[in-house]
């Protein structure tokens, strides 16, 4: 298998060193970037796998470029920062990113995060067999697995890999409740380091974006104490 280009981008050079011997020591591909400019210059420029991006940088931050990433692309993202705030935890995930490590941390560690991460993107990201999945239709949305298109009332919506894949996994399965860890375990899979709060915090985005265009309630409820399912209501299939 083709090894893993993974760029890293921090303004510290010896974060950048460091967590480069550990990657290249586990037969990754390390490329460096020490600012947000340069981190998408080179994005731009090469084809990467992933990409562990800090947070605090002068000029263009973490933030920013994890959102330029988001405009065109899907490639996995681990944001590192030095605050442990959980605002910055859940904006980093509502922006998109795959993960989040918070300095310092353990080189180790964020190997693992790495491999966890390319292995859900290589292996698990779509369902197995995914790519023979049916499309979903219910009156005011449709998803199309191939593209992974979603038209709520007629009008594409753009959601992040884990939106899409939260709300196929919901959609496939109508009126069944989802707990939060089967939805971790499922959508982040099993090794995800995280905790259910992620699941809350995707899930208010992607009702967000389908409220913001249906204009009505979103198809997601929530089973309190338990978790959230896709609810076909009567008034749905009128």
């Amino acid at each position: 298998m083709k090894k893993a280009d993974v760029l890293v981008v921090d303004d510290e050079h010896k974060i950048r060193e460091v967590v480069r011997m550990y990657l290249e020591k586990e037969g990754f591909s390390v490329g460096e970037a020490a600012d947000g400019r340069e981190a998408l210059n080179k994005i731009s420029a090469g084809k990467w796998d992933l990409v562990v991006l800090d947070l605090m940088m002068p000029g263009v931050d973490g933030w920013a470029v994890c959102r330029e990433i988001r405009k065109t692309a899907s490639l996995p993202i681990i944001m590192l920062t030095a605050r442990d705030a959980e605002v910055d935890r859940i904006v980093g995930l509502e922006l998109g990113a795959d993960d989040y490590v918070v300095k310092p941390f353990s080189p180790r560690e964020l190997v693992a995060r790495v491999k966890a991460v390319l292995r859900r993107t290589r292996d698990g990201q779509k369902d197995p067999g995914e790519a023979d999945q049916a499309s979903l239709s219910y009156p005011g949305l449709s998803i199309n697995p191939d593209s992974r298109l979603v038209l709520v009332d007629g009008k594409s919506v753009y959601l992040t890999p884990k939106e899409y894949e939260l709300l196929y996994q919901l959609a496939k399965s109508p009126n069944r409740t989802f707990t939060r860890e089967e939805l971790l375990s499922t959508v982040w899979g099993y090794d995800y380091f995280g905790d259910a709060r992620t699941v809350d915090t995707h899930i208010n985005r992607l009702r967000d974006k389908l409220v913001k265009i249906s204009g009505r309630t979103s198809f997601i409820a929530t089973v309190w104490g338990v978790g959230y399912k896709f609810e076909v209501k009567n008034e749905l299939s009128q």
